[in-house]
């Protein structure tokens, strides 16, 4: 299943593939609580509504990188948490 996810990301463009790919990246829990809102110049801008939770996953954001590589190649380089409004 992740090998056909995998190929299917890979067919759209980078930018949406991004996207698309950030709850298999951080998993249902973060999912449900965060929004993928960007993606431009190798960095995905995810929107949080709380200041709490984006400074705890903001420590998590290599092993997101890190998970972004393994499904879509060397596309994200950085993962940025935003306070939503």
């Amino acid at each position: 299943l992740r090998n056909i996810m995998c190929d299917l990301l890979r067919a759209r463009p980078v930018e949406e593939a991004a996207i698309l790919a950030w709850p298999l990246v951080c998993g249902r829990e973060v999912a449900s609580r965060t929004r993928a809102a960007d993606f431009a110049n190798g960095c995905l801008t995810i929107e949080v509504s709380d200041p709490a939770w984006a400074a705890q996953l903001k420590s998590f954001g290599h092993r997101y990188v890190s998970g972004f590589e393994s499904l879509l190649g060397p596309v994200v380089k950085e993962v940025k948490f935003r306070i939503s409004r």
